[in-house]
């Protein structure tokens, strides 16, 4: 159905206004002899869509539709020149063609990465054909009908025929074309390569791009990836979608150990809804070393990554471990002082999902694990502390 609704009007309105070749022929005619006619400017006016399937073969897209009705114009004229007379007229006509099937396959292959579309078969088959001569001689209207019906059917079905291959190649310069790389950002590039020949099966085609984050500033290699075996996410969408997303979990990890390698992955709190917390003042009970150095100072929390994020695609979600090592720093008057060191490791989930024109996810905390690596401050209450951190890591983990 996608591919119908985007196709077929297009084909529709590209033989609108469809040129024909000029054809001239040597017509007898009884007791005059031989005359010179020529039918020009054919052109083709309104063009009606009855019915049309798109269907996936084995090896590619075979596109159908039957016109209810096709409308011609034209001009046609005529001479005649004897030792005894010269004459010639002309005037115009109307062609009006009730019935026209026209056809097309097209495959589709990788090559080097991109996507070529190339024409097996296409036709066109007109059905019955009504010409109306208008103006000069009424005389030489039935002979110019009974030479040229024929040879106006097999040109205008011969102009339409070229014009899809014509069509079709374009489309598929259009296809050679796509970007091998998108930019995400000044680090990232995601490598959108095609990968493997399409696969058509029953009513749909499915496509592989190699999806990869690279980084923004390298040109996107030729994959050799074979989706096979690989793990996917579950498709987004239902049966009434025309278009299904599903993601590899390798897509997750190429992307995390890339801003991993960037150090991208760390954040400086400064603000939390419990601004509070972020003075020394608020833990003077919970860490009383941390308030007798530190008095009624400012804080700030120094997240960061300690390694690229795992990612694991599980039914229905995608399951991430982040190890983290949060450090605990006091503004001082002149300086900044760290004065703790806590590893966290971090469980989160999410799932992935089509909002609009948008591709859009949620992530939730799992729970995450906690343990002090060092302190200058003396030993903290970590179950406390533990609490106070889930209460406030959600956040962290919606922004990141």
């Amino acid at each position: 159905d996608f591919a119908k609704d985007l196709l077929v009007p297009r084909a529709a309105d590209t033989l609108a206004h469809l040129s024909v070749p000029d054809i001239e022929r040597s017509v007898s005619i009884p007791i005059i002899g031989a005359v010179r006619t020529v039918a020009s400017r054919i052109v083709l006016g309104g063009v009606a869509v009855a019915n049309s399937t798109v269907a996936a073969g084995d090896t590619g897209v075979v596109v159908a539709a039957s016109l209810s009705s096709v409308n011609l114009t034209m001009e046609w004229s005529y001479s005649y020149s004897s030792w005894l007379v010269e004459i010639s007229d002309s005037g115009n006509a109307s062609i009006q063609v009730e019935g026209m099937d026209v056809g097309v396959s097209m495959g589709l292959k990788n090559e080097n990465g991109s996507l070529k579309l190339f024409v097996m078969e296409c036709g066109c088959y007109m059905k019955d054909l009504d010409i109306t001569l208008n103006g000069g001689s009424s005389w030489f209207y039935q002979g110019f009908i009974d030479a040229f019906s024929n040879h106006i059917r097999s040109s205008v079905e011969n102009a339409i025929t070229n014009k899809i291959v014509e069509s079709a190649s374009k489309l598929d310069h259009f296809l050679g074309g796509l970007p091998k790389e998108i930019n995400v950002d000044r680090v990232a590039a995601m490598n959108v390569t095609f990968v493997n020949d399409p696969r058509f099966i029953s009513s749909s085609v499915e496509f592989d791009i190699d999806g990869l984050f690279i980084p923004s500033d390298k040109t996107a290699p030729q994959s050799d990836i074979n989706f096979g075996d690989t793990k996917l996410a579950p498709a987004l969408g239902s049966s009434s979608n025309m278009l299904w997303i599903s993601l590899d979990e390798d897509v997750f990890n190429s992307v995390s150990a890339l801003y991993f390698k960037a150090g991208l992955l760390q954040h400086l709190v400064d603000k939390v809804p419990d601004q509070f917390l972020l003075n020394t003042a608020s833990w003077r009970f919970l860490i009383p070393r941390l308030y007798r150095k530190y008095p009624n100072k400012d804080m700030l929390l120094n997240i960061s990554a300690i390694s690229p994020p795992s990612v694991r695609i599980n039914v229905g979600r995608i399951d991430t471990t982040v190890d983290l090592d949060v450090i605990v720093i006091v503004l001082g008057s002149d300086d900044i002082v760290p004065v703790a060191c806590i590893s966290l490791s971090v469980a989160v989930s999410g799932r992935a999902s089509v909002s609009g024109n948008n591709l859009v996810g949620e992530v939730e905390l799992n729970y995450f694990s906690f343990d002090l690596k060092w302190s200058d401050i003396g030993k903290l209450h970590t179950g406390i502390v533990q609490v106070i951190f889930a209460s406030h890591f959600q956040l962290f983990v919606s922004q990141w």
